[in-house]
Order: structure tokens, then sequence, then C-alpha cells
């Protein structure tokens, strides 16, 4: 059969990411990226996009293990070379800290990020109202740069983008052999997945160059993460709320939360406020799915639904969707044969 084509729908770190990983293991494809909104306006440029994975309840671990790992050792690679500036990825160490000590002292991915141990009393004595803690080193994205990166070295394939809003997956089944969908938020209207909901997460960046350590609160809402040029400020978990407008109560709160942990953030400059919607669900979906209409197939590929983790896991769930994508050229390579014979 000719290079198959294949359309990868939509431009978020998940979109990008797994139109980059199926353009490395199936460079005979022609891929292009659909999506009304491209960077600097897409969910993914609001992410703090730091590599600490939330936990998917329906999710087996030993698969979330998987898709951190192998994101981690792509972007440690990356952050150890010469792309590391342009792409906006850098190592940051820092504490996650309780109240009172987690049920769970060792999480999954603690033998994956470096040097995690437990805070000494003298690190804990910075955090009064704090009993436990972990300190480790990660890695954190830039977002906006690393999308733009990710496009470039996508470009660089002879992918193609087009600014196109899709109302359906089946009005892609004429110009495209496979699809992925790829949608986020978006999937909830796209293919009417009713487990899919909007979690809404509101972030303040502030100029505030002396802070150079992660903080977290452990129970994942308050959270200082220092970036190349701005340190971004967390944050609220609002389900089900589909409002993309900055909340004046919010960022007060976020503001204080965050004082109350690091106090010289007291004196930061420029505040800008972001909003953006996680695209949730109980676990994240990657899978295959046939559609048919009238006797015609369209060969679909799904991965999103990554929440608050995405960043965290965007490179290995997209190198699993690309693997899927293979199976699908295989399918069709094979049911091409037997239609020639």
């Amino acid at each position: 059969m000719a290079s198959p084509k294949v359309a990868v729908v939509g431009a978020g770190v998940i979109g990008l990411s797994t139109a980059l990983c199926i353009t490395e293991t199936c460079p005979s494809c022609s891929v292009t990226v659909l999506s009304d909104q491209f960077s600097p306006n897409t969910t993914s440029d609001v992410a703090a996009g730091m590599l600490i994975p939330h936990t998917y309840p329906d999710t087996p671990i030993h698969r979330q293990k998987q898709w951190f790992r192998e994101t981690f050792t792509y972007l440690f690679a990356i952050s150890n070379s010469a792309d590391a500036s342009e792409a906006g990825i850098h190592l940051v160490s820092g504490w996650q800290i309780f109240k009172s000590t987690p049920k769970e002292e060792l999480p999954f991915w603690s033998d994956i990020v470096l040097g995690f141990r437990p805070m000494s009393e003298a690190e804990l004595q910075k955090f009064p109202q704090h009993q436990f803690g972990q300190a480790f080193t990660t890695l954190k994205c830039d977002c906006p740069p690393y999308l733009l990166w990710l496009e470039k070295r996508l470009k660089a394939t002879g992918a193609q983008m087009s600014t196109r809003r899709v109302a359906d997956l089946w009005e892609l089944h004429s110009e495209y052999d496979i699809v992925v969908n790829c949608a986020g938020v978006g999937a909830h209207q796209l293919v009417g997945d009713k487990e899919l909901f909007p979690v809404r997460g509101q972030v303040l960046k502030v100029h505030a160059p002396w802070v150079k350590h992660f903080i977290r609160d452990g129970d994942g809402l308050t959270y200082i993460y220092p970036g190349i040029h701005r340190v971004t400020l967390g944050g609220t978990r609002e389900k089900g709320s589909w409002s993309l407008s900055p909340d004046p109560g919010a960022t007060r709160d976020i503001f204080d939360r965050c004082c109350s942990l690091e106090p010289s953030l007291r004196a930061a400059q420029g505040m800008e406020v972001k909003v953006g919607l996680r695209p949730s669900r109980q676990c994240v979906r990657v899978q295959r799915e046939i559609l048919s209409q009238g006797g015609v197939k369209l060969l679909v590929v799904h991965n999103y639904g990554h929440g608050a983790g995405g960043f965290s896991v965007h490179r290995g769930t997209a190198k699993e969707a690309a693997q899927l994508v293979g199976e699908c050229i295989s399918a069709l390579q094979g049911s091409s044969s037997r239609a020639k014979l």
C-alpha cells in the first residue's frame, strides 16, 4: 500500500509527542497534526510541567511506572544535551511535605527520580506545620518552549501542522487511514466520552528568581515550582468546572497558601494568572478502536484523559500509542496484500 496517512487530533503535549513518536517508530507514515489551537493557546501551555506523577486509580501501577520511567529517561537526556535551554527542560530539587506521615512513605516513582530520601529534622524546621517530608530531584518542563521544540522536531521529519477544528472523527475517514485522538478535554464531545470530565486548574506565574527549590504540599493542592524564567504557584482542582475565566478569590487564596510555605514570595513581581482544564478520567485511555459506518471502517487510536499528570507520563503514553498505530498499519498492509491476492 502507499504511505499510510495518519492524522493526530490535538496539539498539546500529548498530541505533539504522540505524533513525534509515530514519525520515529513508523517513518514511512505521512503524519498531520490537526487542531483548532496550537501553542501558546493549549491546556499544556498552562501546566506547571513538573515530573511528579499523579496516580490513576484504574490504571495498573506497573503501567504507570513504565510511562513515568520512559518520560523521565527521555527528558533527562534532553536536559543533558545542548537542546536543554531551547526545550525548556531542567533539573530542580526540592521537597514534598505532609502534615502527617502518609501511608505510602515510598511512592512507586521514588526509584526513578534522583536522590529520593526522607527529609531531615533540620529541613523540616522550614515547615513548622508539617511533620514529614520527602526530598528529591526531578525534572521540570517550561511548557511553551517545550511545545515549540516538539513542533520544530516534528516539522523537521516532514510532518504537517494544520489549524482545523475536528467535530467528528468520521469527517477524516476519506483523507486519512488512521486517526489518533489526543483531543484532551475535547474528547468529551469529540467521541462522547462520559467518563471524561474537566478539573479546572488556576495557577499564578510570578517573577521570584531567588526561589530555587520546589515545594509541594502532599495533598497536591499547594505548590511552588521554579522554572527557568518564572515561578509557578498553585493551585486549584475544581472538578466539573468548564470556566476559563480567572477567579480573583482563588488568586488571593493560592498566593496566601504559597506565601505560608515560602514567605519570601510576598516580594514576587509581575503576577500572571492562567487557567486550564485538565482532561480527567479514572484511567488514561490508550487503546485501539475500529469505528464502522455502512460497511466503512476507520482505525482509531486513543491517547487522552491524563488529568493532572500529563507531563509526567506524556512520552510513555505517546510511545504506547505509536505502537498501536504500528499495529494498525500492519493490519492495513495485511488487508491490502490480501486484496491484491
